[in-house]
């Protein structure tokens, strides 16, 4: 599978660098297929098509999000949170990563492996006594 996101969440982004390179993308995962329990996860930096230039083939950003949550009411008086927050970026010097790339005005792509175990944890931790 294939997720695609937008850097700004504004209803008037622009969106044309999205539709044109989620095609392209798309059209190449259908002809090359993915690896088993592999998905990609696709960001577009915001700004004009003509300012994107390319595409990274990168790696996840180590970094954590400070949540916050902002209390709201709806239009009929309903009182509701809004997630919000800020992103910490624990590497800022990296070159290979996806927040990098989409600072830099590159679309990035990060394979995603759906299987999160740490099979050398595993191996590890079977050599304790238990």
């Amino acid at each position: 599978s294939v997720g695609f996101s937008h850097e700004l969440y504004t209803h008037d982004a622009d969106l044309e660098a999205a539709r044109v390179y989620s095609q392209q993308i798309t059209h190449k995962v259908l002809e090359n297929g993915l690896p088993k329990n592999i998905c990609l996860n696709v960001n577009f930096p915001s700004g004009e098509y003509n300012d994107i230039l390319g595409v990274k083939i990168c790696r996840q950003t180590m970094g954590h999000w400070q949540e916050e949550f902002d209390k709201r009411t709806d239009p009929v008086g309903r009182e509701y949170f809004w997630l919000t927050g800020e992103y910490h970026n624990h590497e800022p010097e990296a070159t290979d990563t996806d927040e990098w790339a989409l600072k830099n005005k590159y679309v990035s792509i990060v394979p995603v492996h759906t299987d999160l175990t740490s099979y050398e944890t595993i191996r590890l931790i079977n050599k304790w006594d238990f």
